[in-house]
């Protein structure tokens, strides 16, 4: 398997298991006796987990090897999975997911790692194909384990997901010494901040990313409630997320584009895009052709936007692409909590046209936030590594 393939699946199957849960719900409450008002916290207590290990794991990547850090990572996580998969009380099953969350951020050090390892002409193809498995980890893992539920119970996932982390920990690929910070932990914690404040590129992408997913998760959070009330079975719902993949997939060529230099023109085609798709998903109550066609190009056009925003700001610092692409990735996550739960909130209250509504206010948020850094001051690069490094990527 090429590396930019394997390192691809990696973050796929890193990701997915903090989604595996989501369809499962009901049925692990059941098993372990919980009622179904409690058991949002499954869900909860993981997206916890996962942005305390963006904050916290993540920038450990720019201090130590970083091979030898993803790859323990991927042995704790599937710990973490095995008391998943055996957890007999709801105690330690919240541990285990609360783990799993934490461990998970593995993949955004598997897009690091990847960049770092990539020429300057490279990283935006590579960044492109890791994002693009990512992407496609989130879409699938619903479906994937609701279909070995099925078959095996919903144990089977986490276990399977288990050997899975093991055999990638095992035949990690290979890599060269990388550049390393001296900074302590502390400092290397904090100097996320002064990221923030010093690099408007990274400012930028943060915010863009925010909306970006906070209209992604709009959609995919609410979208089963509409197609619920319509009769749909649980396997139909789950085919959406399979017609969806075929616009993550359709991304790929957005890194490409970005090594050549064209990645902010490509963002700002897609942002608007992603304003338009919400045009055809809003008429999901009465055609599901309009939801297949809106949730190819919703997909198409986040994946975009998330492929060249990482491109264009891992080069403005190298040593610290950890921390840029972690601190990056807590928008992802505070923007996808939030569509999630205002998108469900407004179903009940609103019906689809509030978060269809909400889903295209989210994505003209994005374009707005593109259109002022392309035509204001935003964009010029105020550091020494910014300028050096090209941050027109």
């Amino acid at each position: 398997m090429k590396p930019r393939l394997f390192l691809a699946v990696s973050a796929a199957i890193a990701v997915s298991t903090v989604y595996f849960a989501q369809p499962l719900l009901v049925t692990m409450g059941q098993d372990l006796g919980l009622s179904t008002s409690t058991v949002g916290l499954f869900v909860t207590v993981t997206q916890i987990g996962y942005v305390l290990g963006l904050f916290f794991l993540v920038p450990l990547g720019d201090r130590l090897d970083r091979r030898r850090l993803i790859r323990t990572q991927f042995v704790l996580l599937a710990g973490a999975l095995l008391i998943v998969g055996f957890a007999q009380n709801a105690v330690l099953l919240l541990i285990g997911l609360a783990a799993v969350g934490g461990l998970a951020v593995v993949t955004q050090s598997v897009v690091a790692f990847g960049a770092s390892l990539s020429t300057p002409d490279e990283r935006g193809r590579t960044v492109g194909a890791i994002t693009t498995g990512v992407v496609l980890g989130i879409l699938l893992a619903r479906t994937a384990s609701g279909a070995l539920t099925d078959v095996a119970g919903w144990r089977a996932i986490y276990l399977v997901a288990c050997a899975l982390c093991l055999l990638i920990a095992a035949t990690f690929v290979p890599a060269p010494p990388q550049q390393r910070t001296d900074l302590s932990y502390g400092a290397l914690l904090r100097s996320i901040i002064d990221l923030w404040r010093a690099e408007p590129v990274f400012r930028n992408a943060g915010l863009r990313a925010f909306f970006i997913f906070a209209s992604f998760s709009t959609l995919w959070s609410a979208v089963a409630l509409p197609l619920t009330d319509q009769g749909l079975s649980h396997t139909a719902i789950g085919a959406f997320g399979l017609i969806g993949a075929a616009g993550a997939i359709a991304a790929g060529p957005a890194g490409r584009l970005a090594d050549r230099g064209h990645g902010q023109l490509v963002t700002l085609v897609a942002a608007a895009v992603l304003v338009a798709s919400w045009a055809v998903i809003f008429w999901t109550p009465k055609s599901l052709l309009a939801l297949a066609i809106g949730a190819v190009v919703l997909d198409f056009a986040n994946s975009t936007i998330h492929v060249t925003n990482q491109s264009r700001i891992y080069p403005l610092r190298p040593d610290a692409g950890s921390r840029l692409i972690g601190g990056y990735m807590i928008f992802y996550s505070l923007g996808s909590g939030l569509g999630a739960i205002a998108s469900t909130w407004l179903y009940a209250h609103a019906g689809w046209t509030g978060v269809s509504v909400l889903g295209a206010a989210f994505a003209v948020g994005a374009l707005l936030t593109t259109v002022r850094f392309t035509t204001g001051r935003a964009g010029r690069p105020t550091s020494r590594a910014s300028r050096s490094s090209g941050s027109s990527r």
